[in-house]
C-alpha cells in the first residue's frame, strides 16, 4: 500500500503530458525523453561545416602566398611579377587605349623591373607618367589628324617607343638592383630615374599641347615660324605646358618618397635643359642626310640619358659645393 500511495501521490502532482501539447519541431521519440539533459547535434551537414571553416575555401592557401610575395619586403623579381601581373589585368582597358600589343608587353618588362628597384613607389611614378602621356597625347586628336600631325595608331605606342621612353630609367634600375657605386650611389640611381621621366613627360606634353593648342611654332635653332610638327620646332605654349608636366611628376616623385624637395627642383632644371638639347639635335639632324636612322625613338633615348645625366652630374657638384 506504501508503494501505490506514492504513486498516487507523484501521478497527481506530476500529472502526464500530452505530445499534442510538446511544440511540433520535437519528434516525439526525442533523446529529450530518455537523457534529462541531452546534447543536440550540430543540424548541418558536414559539407557545409566544411565550408564554413577558415581558409578552407579551395585555392586560399595559394592566394595567401601570393599575398604574401606580393607584399615582401625588400621586392624580389618574383614580388614584383606578381604585382604587375595583377595591375596590368585590372588596368587592360587603360593599357590597350594607350598601347599596343607588343607595347603592353614592353611595358610589362618595364613595369616589373621598376618595381623591383624600387618597389611600389617607383612603379607609381612611372605608371603616372604614362597616364599623363597618355591624356594628353589624345588632347585634339581629330584635329592633329587633319594636320597630318598626330602619333601614329591613334597615339598607341609601340615597343620602340615605350624603350625609347623608359632605356635611361632602365640603366639606373639595373644600376639600383646590383647595388653598382655601394650605398653611396643608390640616392643618385633614384634620382635619374626620376629625372628621365620628368624629361620625357615633359618633351611629350610639351609636343602635344603644342600641335594642339600651339599659336605660333618657332624653329629653336633660328627662330623662324615653321608648321606646328616640324622637328625642332617649339611653341609657348607647349613649352609652358611642357614645364608644368615635369614640375608635377617631379613632386608626384617627392611625394612617392622617390626624390626630396631639392632633387625636385634638380629633376626639373635637368629636364628642362634636356628638352632644349633634344629640341636641336631635332632641327639640325633628324631625318637629315647621314643621320636616318636617328629617329624619334633614338632621339627619345638620346633626350632622357641628357635629362637623367644631368640630375645626377647637378647633384654631384651641389655635394661637393656644399663640402
Amino acid at each position: 500500500m506504501a508503494w501505490s500511495t506514492t504513486l498516487l501521490h507523484l501521478h497527481f502532482k506530476f500529472p502526464p503530458v500530452s505530445f499534442h501539447q510538446l511544440p511540433h519541431s520535437l519528434p516525439k521519440k526525442s533523446l529529450i525523453f530518455l537523457n534529462p539533459n541531452p546534447i543536440i547535434a550540430n543540424s548541418k551537414p558536414a559539407k557545409m561545416q566544411f565550408l564554413h571553416r577558415p581558409n578552407a575555401f579551395p585555392g586560399h592557401g595559394a592566394v595567401s602566398r601570393a599575398m604574401d610575395i606580393i607584399q615582401s619586403s625588400p621586392p624580389t623579381w618574383l614580388s614584383a611579377f606578381l604585382s604587375n601581373l595583377v595591375i596590368f589585368v585590372v588596368g587592360t582597358p587603360l593599357l590597350v587605349a594607350g598601347l599596343s600589343l607588343s607595347g603592353i608587353c614592353a611595358a610589362f618588362l618595364l613595369g616589373t623591373l621598376t618595381w623591383r628597384a624600387f618597389g611600389s613607389s617607383g612603379f607609381l611614378l612611372v605608371a603616372s607618367y604614362f597616364v599623363i602621356g597618355t591624356a594628353v597625347t589624345k588632347v585634339k586628336m581629330a584635329q592633329k589628324e587633319a594636320q597630318g600631325v598626330a602619333e601614329k595608331r591613334k597615339g598607341r605606342r609601340g615597343p620602340g617607343s615605350v624603350i625609347g621612353s623608359s632605356a635611361a630609367g632602365c640603366v639606373c634600375a639595373f644600376l639600383t638592383i646590383y647595388g653598382v657605386g655601394g650605398e653611396a650611389f643608390i640616392r643618385l640611381w633614384r634620382l635619374g630615374f626620376v629625372a628621365s621621366f620628368c624629361t620625357k613627360l615633359s618633351d611629350t606634353v610639351s609636343s602635344e599641347i603644342g600641335k594642339a593648342y600651339g599659336k605660333t611654332t618657332y624653329l629653336v635653332t633660328n627662330f623662324k615660324i615653321v608648321p606646328r610638327g616640324t622637328e625642332g620646332a617649339v611653341s609657348v605654349e607647349g613649352t609652358f605646358a611642357g614645364l608644368l608636366a615635369s614640375i608635377l611628376l617631379a613632386f608626384i616623385g617627392c611625394l612617392l618618397g622617390e626624390i626630396n624637395v631639392p632633387e625636385v627642383v634638380i629633376c626639373v632644371v635637368a629636364s628642362q635643359i634636356a628638352n632644349l638639347g633634344e629640341s636641336i639635335i631635332g632641327a639640325e639632324f633628324q631625318g637629315k642626310e647621314g643621320f636616318r636612322w636617328l629617329n624619334n625613338d633614338a632621339v627619345n633615348v638620346i633626350n632622357i640619358s641628357i635629362g637623367s645625366i644631368l640630375a645626377v652630374l647637378i647633384q654631384q657638384i651641389l655635394q661637393n659645393w656644399c663640402m
